[in-house]
C-alpha cells in the first residue's frame, strides 16, 4: 500500500512574495489569505509581498508561513490530491493539525499569532542563536554543547537528519560550542536565519503562556494520522495541548518522525509551503522515498503532471 505524506514547512523558509502567483490565480488561496488578514488585523498578503524585515520577525513569520501552507493545502485538495499522513517541522505542525482535521484554520491563525508573540518576548532578537552542524556525530555535538554550557545554555534543538543537527541557546554558549565542534573536526557550521533560539529551554516563559492559550481551544479527533515532532510518534487527541506546549522548548525529532511514517507505509512526500528544506532532509534520510514540493504555480503543475 503506497502512502503519501504532506510535510509542512517551518520557520526559516519564508521569502518575500511567497505564493503570490497562486494568490492571484486561485480563489481558494486568496480566500485563505483574506481570512487570515481579517483575524490578524493587518494585510498579511501585503506584508509578505513588501516587508522583508517584518516577515523575518517570528510574530509575523509564523502566521505568514501557516497561511501560505494551508492555502496551498486547500488548493491541492481542490485538485484531488490528498494526504494519507501529515507532519510539519515545528511551526509546520500547526498546518498539519489543520490538514488532519483537528484544528480549525481560524483558530490556528489566532493561536499562531500569539505563539509568535510569546516566543519573541521570551527570547528577544539577539539574545540567542541557532547553528546547523553538518556531518558530525550526534554524540560529538551533544558533548560540545555540554562542555560549552559553562557559558550559558546550549543544546541540540533540531535533529533534522543524521547528518544535520541544529544547536541553539545563548549567543556566547552557542559560539563556544561552535569552537568546540571546530576543534573536534566539524567542517560545516551554518548560522540560521531565525529570530530566536527556538526549541531550547530559553523559551520556557513562552511555554507557560502558550499552555494557557491552548486551554481555550478545542481540538477535534484526527481524520488522518499526524506524526508529532516532540516524540516522533502518531499524536493522540488527548496529548495535543501538552505536546504543542512542550514543542516550543524541546528538540524537533524530524528524522525519527520520518522513520515512524515509513513504518506506517510512507512511500512519497509532498512538501507544502515555501522552499524545499524538508524535501532535502527526506532525500538525505532515505533516497527511496519519492519527493515533490508545492510552493508556486510551476511546482504545482509539475506535481499535477507527474
Amino acid at each position: 500500500m503506497t502512502k503519501t505524506a504532506f510535510l509542512f514547512a517551518g520557520q526559516g523558509a519564508q521569502k518575500l512574495g511567497m505564493a503570490g502567483d497562486l494568490y492571484d490565480r486561485y480563489p481558494i488561496v486568496k480566500e485563505t489569505f483574506d481570512t487570515a488578514s481579517r483575524i490578524l488585523g493587518y494585510d498579511l498578503r501585503e506584508l509578505i509581498d513588501q516587508d522583508e524585515e517584518k516577515l523575518n520577525q517570528t510574530r509575523y513569520t509564523q502566521p505568514a508561513i501557516l497561511t501560505t501552507s494551508v492555502a496551498i493545502y486547500r488548493l491541492l485538495l481542490e485538485k484531488g490530491i490528498k494526504p494519507d499522513l501529515v507532519a510539519g517541522l515545528s511551526l509546520g505542525e500547526y498546518s498539519a493539525l489543520v490538514a488532519a482535521g483537528s484544528l480549525d484554520f481560524e483558530d490556528a491563525v489566532a493561536l499562531i499569532a500569539k505563539r509568535g508573540q510569546f516566543m519573541e518576548t521570551a527570547a528577544p532578537a539577539g539574545t540567542g542563536k541557532m547553528v546547523a552542524v553538518m556531518n558530525t556525530d550526534v554524540a560529538v555535538i551533544e558533548e560540545a554543547c555540554e562542555t560549552a554550557s559553562v557559558k550559558g545554555y546550549v543544546r541540540p534543538a533540531n535533529y533534522n537528519t543524521p547528518a544535520q543537527i541544529v544547536i541553539g541557546g545563548d549567543v556566547d554558549a552557542v559560539d563556544a560550542a561552535v569552537e568546540n565542534l571546530k576543534l573536534a573536526g566539524a567542517k560545516r557550521l551554518i548560522p540560521l536565519n531565525v529570530s530566536g533560539p527556538f526549541h531550547t529551554a530559553l523559551l520556557k516563559p513562552a511555554v507557560e503562556q502558550l499552555a494557557a492559550e491552548l486551554e481555550t481551544i478545542s481540538f477535534r479527533d484526527f481524520t488522518i494520522p499526524l506524526v508529532g515532532n516532540t516524540e516522533a510518534k502518531v499524536m493522540e487527541q488527548s496529548q495535543i495541548k501538552s505536546l504543542l506546549a512542550r514543542q516550543v522548548m524541546e528538540p524537533v525529532r524530524f528524522y525519527e518522525s520520518i522513520e515512524t511514517m515509513k513504518e506506517l507505509g510512507l512511500t512519497k512526500v509532498i512538501e507544502i509551503g515555501p522552499g524545499k528544506v524538508l524535501s532535502g532532509f527526506v532525500k538525505k534520510i532515505d533516497k527511496a522515498i519519492a519527493v515533490a514540493h508545492v510552493e508556486d504555480e510551476t511546482s504545482l503543475q509539475e506535481l499535477i503532471n507527474n
